[in-house]
Protein backbone atom coordinates (compact mmCIF):
# COMPACT_ATOMS: atom_id res chain seq x y z
CA UNK A 1 0.00 0.00 0.00
CA UNK A 2 1.39 3.08 -0.51
CA UNK A 3 0.53 6.32 1.35
CA UNK A 4 0.62 9.97 0.98
CA UNK A 5 3.48 10.50 3.09
CA UNK A 6 2.79 14.86 3.48
CA UNK A 7 -0.36 14.82 3.78
CA UNK A 8 -0.52 11.59 6.12
CA UNK A 9 1.83 13.22 8.43
CA UNK A 10 -0.09 16.50 8.73
CA UNK A 11 -3.65 14.28 9.43
CA UNK A 12 -1.70 11.98 12.14
CA UNK A 13 -0.66 14.89 14.07
CA UNK A 14 -4.12 16.49 13.80
CA UNK A 15 -6.09 13.64 14.96
CA UNK A 16 -3.82 12.71 17.68
CA UNK A 17 -4.06 16.77 19.29
CA UNK A 18 -7.52 16.66 19.01
CA UNK A 19 -8.31 13.15 20.43
CA UNK A 20 -5.91 13.91 23.62
CA UNK A 21 -7.70 17.24 23.76
CA UNK A 22 -11.00 15.41 24.00
CA UNK A 23 -10.00 12.91 26.67
CA UNK A 24 -6.62 11.96 29.01
CA UNK A 25 -5.64 8.58 28.47
CA UNK A 26 -4.96 8.10 32.35
CA UNK A 27 -2.84 9.65 35.33
CA UNK A 28 0.23 7.73 33.45
CA UNK A 29 2.41 9.67 31.37
CA UNK A 30 4.31 7.45 28.82
CA UNK A 31 8.37 7.83 28.82
CA UNK A 32 9.52 9.77 26.06
CA UNK A 33 11.25 7.28 23.52
CA UNK A 34 15.06 6.60 24.42
CA UNK A 35 17.42 5.91 21.55
CA UNK A 36 16.60 2.36 20.49
CA UNK A 37 20.00 0.65 21.71
CA UNK A 38 18.63 0.90 25.58
CA UNK A 39 15.72 -1.19 25.33
CA UNK A 40 15.92 -5.16 26.07
CA UNK A 41 15.05 -5.91 22.60
CA UNK A 42 16.60 -4.55 19.16
CA UNK A 43 18.22 -4.97 16.17
CA UNK A 44 20.88 -2.67 15.39
CA UNK A 45 22.36 -2.52 11.52
CA UNK A 46 25.85 -0.71 12.25
CA UNK A 47 26.36 0.06 8.49
CA UNK A 48 22.91 1.30 7.91
CA UNK A 49 22.99 3.95 11.14
CA UNK A 50 19.62 2.43 12.02
CA UNK A 51 18.13 0.15 15.37
CA UNK A 52 15.02 -0.51 16.14
CA UNK A 53 14.03 -1.77 19.53
CA UNK A 54 10.30 -3.24 20.50
CA UNK A 55 8.99 -3.11 23.81
CA UNK A 56 5.88 -4.94 24.62
CA UNK A 57 3.44 -3.27 27.24
CA UNK A 58 2.68 -7.11 28.56
CA UNK A 59 1.63 -6.37 32.01
CA UNK A 60 -1.37 -4.09 34.22
CA UNK A 61 0.48 -1.99 35.15
CA UNK A 62 2.70 -1.29 31.73
CA UNK A 63 -0.82 -1.16 29.78
CA UNK A 64 -2.45 1.86 32.14
CA UNK A 65 -1.78 4.27 30.18
CA UNK A 66 -4.42 3.34 27.91
CA UNK A 67 -7.81 4.06 27.81
CA UNK A 68 -8.95 0.10 26.96
CA UNK A 69 -7.53 -3.25 29.04
CA UNK A 70 -5.89 -4.78 25.75
CA UNK A 71 -4.65 -7.58 27.57
CA UNK A 72 -7.73 -8.40 28.16
CA UNK A 73 -9.22 -8.91 25.25
CA UNK A 74 -5.62 -10.65 24.35
CA UNK A 75 -4.25 -8.08 21.96
CA UNK A 76 -0.74 -7.08 22.88
CA UNK A 77 0.32 -2.99 22.85
CA UNK A 78 4.16 -3.59 21.37
CA UNK A 79 6.28 0.13 21.52
CA UNK A 80 8.29 0.44 18.54
CA UNK A 81 11.18 2.43 18.50
CA UNK A 82 13.20 3.85 15.70
CA UNK A 83 16.45 5.59 15.75
CA UNK A 84 17.96 7.23 12.70
CA UNK A 85 21.89 8.00 13.50
CA UNK A 86 22.68 8.01 9.85
CA UNK A 87 22.74 11.77 8.21
CA UNK A 88 19.81 10.91 5.38
CA UNK A 89 15.96 10.15 6.66
CA UNK A 90 14.50 6.94 6.74
CA UNK A 91 10.60 6.17 5.03
CA UNK A 92 8.33 3.43 6.88
CA UNK A 93 5.43 4.56 4.34
CA UNK A 94 5.61 0.90 3.09
CA UNK A 95 7.03 -0.76 6.14
CA UNK A 96 5.48 -4.24 7.11
CA UNK A 97 6.07 -4.88 10.64
CA UNK A 98 4.28 -8.55 11.75
CA UNK A 99 4.57 -10.32 14.83
CA UNK A 100 5.87 -13.53 14.32
CA UNK A 101 4.85 -16.07 16.76
CA UNK A 102 7.31 -18.96 18.15
CA UNK A 103 5.68 -21.44 16.16
CA UNK A 104 5.55 -19.13 13.10
CA UNK A 105 2.47 -17.32 12.99
CA UNK A 106 2.51 -14.13 10.91
CA UNK A 107 0.31 -11.86 12.93
CA UNK A 108 0.03 -8.18 11.25
CA UNK A 109 -0.60 -4.74 13.29
CA UNK A 110 -4.70 -4.68 14.39
CA UNK A 111 -6.96 -1.71 13.15
CA UNK A 112 -9.78 -0.05 16.12
CA UNK A 113 -12.63 -2.64 14.44
CA UNK A 114 -10.23 -5.28 15.59
CA UNK A 115 -10.19 -4.70 18.75
CA UNK A 116 -14.10 -3.71 19.16
CA UNK A 117 -15.23 -6.73 17.28
CA UNK A 118 -13.25 -8.97 19.58
CA UNK A 119 -14.94 -6.86 22.90
CA UNK A 120 -18.12 -6.88 21.40
CA UNK A 121 -17.92 -10.51 21.06
CA UNK A 122 -18.58 -9.81 16.65
CA UNK A 123 -16.91 -12.67 14.51
CA UNK A 124 -13.71 -11.65 13.08
CA UNK A 125 -13.76 -14.08 9.70
CA UNK A 126 -10.70 -12.98 8.01
CA UNK A 127 -9.40 -10.85 10.71
CA UNK A 128 -5.70 -12.97 10.35
CA UNK A 129 -3.97 -12.12 6.86
CA UNK A 130 -1.40 -14.76 5.63
CA UNK A 131 0.29 -12.00 3.80
CA UNK A 132 2.10 -9.04 5.21
CA UNK A 133 0.77 -5.50 5.85
CA UNK A 134 1.52 -1.99 5.96
CA UNK A 135 1.45 -0.02 8.43
CA UNK A 136 -2.01 0.88 9.41
CA UNK A 137 -3.20 4.38 7.71
CA UNK A 138 -3.77 7.12 9.51
CA UNK A 139 -6.11 8.60 7.70
CA UNK A 140 -9.32 6.55 6.32
CA UNK A 141 -9.28 4.21 8.72
CA UNK A 142 -13.25 2.57 9.76
CA UNK A 143 -14.80 3.92 12.44
CA UNK A 144 -15.45 2.18 15.48
CA UNK A 145 -18.51 2.96 18.02
CA UNK A 146 -16.01 2.99 21.15
CA UNK A 147 -14.51 5.94 21.00
CA UNK A 148 -11.89 5.11 23.94
CA UNK A 149 -10.19 2.50 21.02
CA UNK A 150 -10.49 5.72 18.47
CA UNK A 151 -8.75 7.83 20.85
CA UNK A 152 -6.08 5.08 21.95
CA UNK A 153 -5.32 4.36 18.65
CA UNK A 154 -5.36 8.00 17.35
CA UNK A 155 -2.82 9.10 20.50
CA UNK A 156 -0.44 5.95 20.49
CA UNK A 157 -0.32 4.20 17.39
CA UNK A 158 3.26 4.88 15.65
CA UNK A 159 2.74 7.60 13.03
CA UNK A 160 6.13 8.64 12.17
CA UNK A 161 6.61 7.00 8.07
CA UNK A 162 9.86 9.19 8.11
CA UNK A 163 12.47 9.07 10.58
CA UNK A 164 14.70 12.48 10.29
CA UNK A 165 18.45 12.19 10.87
CA UNK A 166 19.67 11.77 14.14
CA UNK A 167 16.35 11.24 15.45
CA UNK A 168 14.21 8.49 17.63
CA UNK A 169 10.78 8.07 17.05
CA UNK A 170 8.29 5.49 18.95
CA UNK A 171 4.39 4.38 19.09
CA UNK A 172 2.55 1.50 19.32
CA UNK A 173 1.31 -1.32 16.86
CA UNK A 174 -1.32 -3.64 18.46
CA UNK A 175 -1.30 -7.13 17.95
CA UNK A 176 -3.82 -10.00 17.96
CA UNK A 177 -2.39 -12.95 20.55
CA UNK A 178 -5.63 -14.95 20.04
CA UNK A 179 -4.60 -18.47 19.96
CA UNK A 180 -0.69 -18.01 20.69
CA UNK A 181 -1.12 -19.93 23.66
CA UNK A 182 -0.30 -18.17 27.10
CA UNK A 183 3.27 -16.90 26.97
CA UNK A 184 3.06 -15.62 23.14
CA UNK A 185 6.04 -13.35 23.51
CA UNK A 186 8.46 -16.52 24.14
CA UNK A 187 10.67 -17.69 21.22
CA UNK A 188 8.59 -14.92 19.43
CA UNK A 189 9.72 -12.06 17.00
CA UNK A 190 9.02 -8.91 15.33
CA UNK A 191 9.91 -9.00 11.63
CA UNK A 192 10.11 -5.43 10.21
CA UNK A 193 10.64 -5.33 6.12
CA UNK A 194 10.08 -2.82 3.06
CA UNK A 195 11.79 0.16 5.21
CA UNK A 196 13.88 2.51 2.89
CA UNK A 197 16.63 5.24 2.54
CA UNK A 198 16.08 8.60 1.20
CA UNK A 199 16.91 6.71 -2.44
CA UNK A 200 14.35 4.64 -2.32
CA UNK A 201 16.89 1.50 -2.20
CA UNK A 202 15.14 -0.62 0.64
CA UNK A 203 17.29 -2.08 3.89
CA UNK A 204 17.93 -4.87 5.13
CA UNK A 205 15.38 -6.55 7.31
CA UNK A 206 14.99 -6.44 11.14
CA UNK A 207 14.48 -9.11 13.64
CA UNK A 208 13.94 -8.45 16.67
CA UNK A 209 13.76 -11.33 19.11
CA UNK A 210 11.52 -10.92 22.41
CA UNK A 211 13.47 -13.45 24.45
CA UNK A 212 16.29 -11.22 25.91
CA UNK A 213 13.10 -9.15 27.54
CA UNK A 214 11.40 -11.48 28.93
CA UNK A 215 14.74 -12.56 30.70
CA UNK A 216 15.34 -8.95 31.64
CA UNK A 217 11.71 -8.13 32.66
CA UNK A 218 10.46 -11.70 34.25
Amino acid sequence: MMINMGLRSVLSFAVAVLFSAVLPASDHNLPPAKDASTYAAFDAHADEKVTIAAEPFDTKEKESIFRVDYLKNEFMPIRIIVTNNGDRPISLADARINFISANGDKVPAAEPEDVERRMTHVSNTGRKIPMPAPLPPISGKPKTSDSKIEQDFSEFEYAAIAVEPHTTRGGFLFYDMDGLGPEPLRGAKLNLRMLRDADGKELFYFEIPFDKYLRQSH
